[in-house]
C-alpha cells in the first residue's frame, strides 16, 4: 500500500499574477478553500498518511500553513528550494523520504480534479512499470497547453509531445501531473541539475527500453494555471463539476454562490449568474454582483456593480466596473475609486 506522496509546489505562478502577489499558488483559493488544502484532503482519504513538498515563492505561507494548526490532519514535511530545480529536480531533493518505499505518490499542488487516486494506484502496481501517469482528454484545439501524451492501445507510453501546435498534435491526452514512481525512478534523475519529467526523464526512459503506464480519467480535472483556468475552475466547482467538501453553495433564482463567513451583504444586494465571496468582506447596500470572484477581506461600496471581476484579498471598490468576455482582475490592496481620476 502506498501511503507516502510528494506535493510539487515550488512554482511561482506567474501565469496567475495579479492573484499570486501575495499568495503562493498552491494557497489560492477555489470556492474560499485553498487548492493544496483540498489536495491533502484528498490525499488522506486515499489513505496518504505522509507527505512532503517542495516550495520556494512565498514559501513560508505554504510551511507555516501544514507545519503550524494545519487544517488538515496529514504528516506533513518540506524542504525550500533556494534555486529551482525542475519537476524531477525537486522530487530528486526529497529521495531520503522515500527510503524503504517501493512506490510512492507525486502530484502537483495546482491541479483541481475528482481522479480516483486509488485506482491509478492500483494501475500501477499491476503494470509492474517504473512510472504511471494519469492522463486525461482534452478537445483537440487545447492541447497546446498542455504536454501531450501518445500511448499505445496496451496503455504505454510512445511519445510526449510538449505543448505542440495543434496541427501537429499525434493525440489529446494530455499529462495531467498525476504521478505514481518506484523507487529505481530516481536512478534517472541526477543530483544538482536541473531536471524536468517532460524534457529528460520521460525521454530518457523510454531510450532505456522502460514503459511507462497510463491511465485515464474520466473524471474532472483542470490545471489551476493561468487566470482564465482558474475562474473556470471556480465556476465548475459552484456547478458541482468538481467536488470541494463543504462550500455551503446556495441557490437562489438565477445565482449560485457561496459566502464565507463573517462577511455581511448590505440591504438589496443582487447576485446574479456565479458569485464567490470570501471571509470578513462587507458588500454595501443595492450593490450589484453578477459573475464575480471575492478573496477575504474585499469591501464594496454602497450602489456598486460589479460584473465579471475576480478581486484579491483586501481590495476596497468605491465605482462600478463591468468587465467583458475578458474579466476584469484586481490586484490585493487595492483601492478601486475611478472618481479620483
Amino acid at each position: 500500500m502506498i501511503t507516502k506522496a510528494m506535493v510539487m509546489a515550488a512554482g511561482v505562478g506567474s501565469r496567475l499574477e495579479p492573484l499570486t502577489q501575495n499568495v503562493p499558488k498552491p494557497l489560492v483559493p477555489v470556492l474560499n478553500k485553498p487548492v493544496m488544502d483540498i489536495l491533502l484532503q484528498k490525499l488522506k482519504s486515499y489513505g496518504i498518511e505522509k507527505v512532503i513538498a517542495n516550495t520556494h515563492y512565498l514559501a513560508q505561507q505554504i510551511e507555516d500553513r501544514y507545519s503550524k494548526n494545519s487544517p488538515v490532519d496529514i504528516d506533513f514535511s518540506f524542504i525550500r528550494e533556494t534555486d529551482l530545480s525542475g519537476t524531477a529536480g525537486g522530487v530528486k531533493k526529497c529521495e531520503s523520504f522515500f527510503e524503504g518505499e517501493e512506490d510512492f505518490l507525486v502530484v502537483s499542488a495546482d491541479g483541481l480534479h475528482d481522479a480516483d487516486l486509488e485506482k491509478v494506484m492500483r494501475s500501477h502496481k499491476e503494470s509492474g512499470c517504473i512510472a504511471t501517469m494519469a492522463i486525461s482528454a482534452v478537445e483537440h484545439n487545447e492541447v497546446s497547453k498542455y504536454g501531450v501524451v501518445v500511448s499505445s492501445p496496451e496503455h504505454r507510453v510512445i511519445e510526449f509531445q510538449e505543448k505542440p501546435p495543434v496541427n501537429e498534435a499525434k493525440s489529446n491526452f494530455i499529462n495531467t501531473g498525476i504521478y505514481v514512481f518506484n523507487k529505481r525512478i530516481f536512478d534517472f534523475i541526477p543530483k544538482g541539475e536541473k531536471y524536468d519529467f517532460a524534457k529528460n526523464v520521460f525521454p530518457a526512459l523510454l531510450k532505456a527500453g522502460e514503459k511507462i503506464n497510463t491511465y485515464r480519467i474520466y473524471s474532472y480535472w483542470s490545471d489551476i494555471g493561468s487566470i482564465e483556468q482558474y475562474i473556470e475552475s471556480n465556476i465548475d466547482a459552484l456547478h458541482r463539476k468538481v467536488m470541494i467538501p463543504q462550500p455551503n453553495i446556495i441557490k437562489k433564482y438565477d445565482a449560485v454562490y457561496v459566502c464565507r463567513k463573517n462577511t455581511v451583504l448590505g440591504e438589496s444586494v443582487k447576485i446574479s449568474n456565479n458569485a464567490v465571496i470570501g471571509s470578513n468582506c462587507k458588500i454595501g447596500k443595492n450593490v450589484s454582483l453578477d459573475n464575480v470572484i471575492l478573496w477575504d477581506n474585499t469591501i464594496v461600496a454602497d450602489n456598486v456593480t460589479l460584473k465579471n471581476v475576480v478581486a484579491a484579498e483586501n481590495t476596497v471598490i468605491k465605482s462600478s466596473i463591468t468587465g467583458n468576455e475578458k474579466w476584469e482582475i484586481i490586484a490585493p490592496d487595492k483601492i478601486i475609486d475611478l472618481s479620483l481620476v
